[in-house]
C-alpha cells in the first residue's frame, strides 16, 4: 500500500492507509495501547487493540522514537475523545498491521518541551535529535517559505539567481577571512567569502543588470546571539539604479514577507520611517535603533532606513578606514571631496541600512563605478599603489572596460528569521550552528588533522 502521508488522513475516513514516521508517547490503558505517531507533516493517533494479540504483543514492545510502519483503518474519533489541540484531533487510525523499522535508544535529551532548559551544548551535539522538536521543524520550514517567497519575487522582476565561488581571494574587507590553503600552490592561500561584494559587482560589470542570490558566507569574528561564523545573505545587485531604486525594491519585499509569512505581526508605519545616522545616534545610541512603540510586544514590526553613513572613520593608530565597505560610492555632493581627499571625516556615503527591532538586518549602498574614485578611498586608508594592485588590481581593471552605475544589498536572513520566528538567536533558525566560541559539538569541529594532511599542503604547525 502506498505511503499516506498523516497530514491527510482527515480525508480518508473509512479507508486504509499506511504510515510511516516515529513513535512519538505511548499510553498503555490495559486492552487498548494508543501511540502518537509523528512524520513530518503532524500527528495521528493510533489504536492498538488487545482482540489481535500478535499485533497487540508488537505494540507493547514500542518506544519512543522507534520508527514504525503501520497500516490500519481511519475511523472518527467520538465526540468526547476529540482533540482540538492537533490537526488530525477529529480522527484515529485503527491499526491491522505493524512493522518495525528501527529501534531507538532513550534520547540524551528530551524531545517533549520546546529545549529551552537544555544547555545549549547538548541541543548542538545531538542536533539531529534537537531539530525533531516541534518549534525547531516549524522554524525551518518557515525559514524554507520565506526563502521560496525572495526567490519568487524577485525571479517575477526579472533578477537572475546566480551562484559565486566560495574558493576565492583574501582582500581586506572588515572581518578576519577563514583561509584555504592551496595544495597545488604551497604557501597560497584561498579565502572563503566574506560576501560575494565583488562578485556581484563584476557581474553588474558582465551586464547582467539584475543579480540574487541565497549566499553562504565567512567571518572568521567574535561571535554572539545574532553572528554565526558562516551564516546566510539575500545577496542581490541591480545595474542603472539610484539610492531611491533600491530602498523602494526591498522596502515592498520587506513588506510583502512580513504580511505573507508572518500575518500575526503588525508592521508599525508604512513607508519605513528614515534617519540619519547623526540623528540614529543621538536619539537612539546605536545606528540600528528598536523605534517599536510598545517594546513588550514581540508581533510588532518595526521597519527603519538609515542613510547617510560617514564614508570613513578613524582607526585604532590614526587613520582612516571604511565603515561599511569601501566600495561604496559618495553622496552626489561630496564626490569632489572624496577626489581631492578633502573633509574626509565629513564626507558622506551612499550606504543604506534596514533595520528591524534593534536589529540590522539588511544593509548596502550605491557602488563606485568609476577605478579613479575608488582608487581614492584606498588612498584615504593609506593603502600604497602596490597594495591596491595586489589586492584589488583585477577590480580596477574590470571597471576600466564600461561598468554600468549600480548598487545593491545583502540581507543577513537568518537575523530575520530570528525575528519573525520571535527567538533570541540566529542559532535557533539555522539548522547545524556552532557555539559561541565557533565549535560544534556534533561533528567535533574544528579538530586536528593528521601530518600527511598537513606535509601535502606545506604546512608546519608551530605550538604555543
Amino acid at each position: 500500500m502506498q505511503r499516506t502521508y498523516i497530514r491527510d488522513i482527515v480525508s480518508k475516513v473509512g479507508e486504509g492507509v499506511c504510515l510511516k514516521g516515529w513513535v512519538d508517547v505511548r499510553r498503555d490503558h490495559g486492552k487498548l495501547i494508543f501511540i502518537n505517531l509523528r512524520d513530518a507533516t503532524g500527528i495521528a493517533q493510533v489504536v492498538f487493540s488487545a482482540g489481535n494479540r500478535e499485533l497487540y504483543a508488537e505494540a507493547e514492545k514500542l518506544r519512543p522514537e522507534w520508527v514504525v510502519e503501520i497500516t490500519g483503518k481511519v475511523k472518527k474519533r467520538p465526540e468526547n475523545m476529540k482533540n482540538a489541540n492537533i490537526e488530525t484531533g477529529s480522527v484515529e487510525i485503527e491499526a491491522t498491521a505493524l512493522a518495525i523499522l528501527s529501534e531507538a535508544k532513550t534520547p540524551p535529551i528530551p524531545l517533549d518541551t520546546d529545549g529551552r532548559e537544555i544547555e545549549e551544548e547538548m541541543r548542538l551535539k545531538y542536533r539531529y535529535l534537537d531539530l525533531r522538536r516541534p518549534r525547531m521543524q516549524k522554524n525551518i520550514r518557515l525559514r524554507h517559505a520565506v526563502i521560496k517567497g525572495i526567490r519568487d519575487f524577485l525571479s517575477h522582476r526579472d533578477f537572475l539567481e546566480i551562484e559565486t565561488p566560495i574558493l576565492t581571494k583574501s582582500t581586506p574587507e572588515g572581518a578576519r577571512d577563514y583561509l584555504v590553503p592551496s595544495r597545488i600552490e604551497k604557501g597560497k592561500f584561498y579565502a572563503l567569502p566574506q560576501s560575494p561584494q565583488q562578485y556581484k559587482q563584476l557581474l553588474m560589470l558582465a551586464g547582467l543588470e539584475k543579480y540574487f542570490q541565497i549566499a553562504r558566507c565567512f567571518r572568521d569574528e567574535d561571535t554572539r546571539g545574532d553572528r554565526q561564523a558562516e551564516f546566510t545573505q539575500l545577496d542581490l545587485e541591480i545595474s542603472f539604479v539610484e539610492r531611491e531604486d533600491v530602498m523602494a525594491l526591498n522596502e515592498e519585499l520587506a513588506i510583502e514577507l512580513a504580511t505573507k509569512f508572518a500575518p500575526q505581526k503588525h508592521i508599525q508605519e508604512v513607508p519605513f520611517p528614515r534617519l540619519m545616522y547623526k540623528e540614529a545616534i543621538e536619539r537612539y545610541g546605536t545606528d540600528c535603533p528598536d523605534m517599536r512603540e510598545n517594546k513588550a510586544d514581540p508581533n510588532v514590526l518595526a521597519f527603519c532606513w538609515v542613510i547617510d553613513f560617514p564614508f570613513f572613520e578613524k582607526t585604532d593608530v590614526g587613520g582612516w578606514t571604511f565603515t561599511h565597505n569601501p566600495f561604496s560610492r559618495a553622496v552626489p555632493a561630496h564626490e569632489m571631496w572624496l577626489m581631492e581627499k578633502s573633509n574626509i571625516g565629513e564626507i558622506l556615503t551612499s550606504q543604506y541600512d534596514l533595520a528591524l527591532n534593534g536589529f540590522e538586518i539588511a544593509g548596502g549602498s550605491i557602488r563606485n563605478h568609476k577605478p579613479e574614485a575608488l582608487k581614492k578611498v584606498f588612498e584615504i586608508m593609506g593603502f600604497t599603489n602596490e597594495r591596491i594592485e595586489e589586492n584589488f588590481g583585477h577590480m580596477f581593471e574590470a571597471l576600466s572596460f564600461g561598468a554600468p552605475p549600480h548598487g545593491g544589498i545583502a540581507w543577513g536572513l537568518d537575523r530575520l528569521m530570528m525575528i519573525l520566528c520571535n527567538e533570541p538567536s540566529i542559532r535557533e533558525v539555522m539548522v547545524f550552528p556552532k557555539t559561541g566560541e565557533g565549535r560544534d559539538p556534533m561533528m567535533n569541529a574544528p579538530s586536528e588533522v593528521d601530518d600527511k594532511q598537513l606535509k601535502e599542503l606545506g604546512i608546519k604547525i608551530i605550538r604555543t
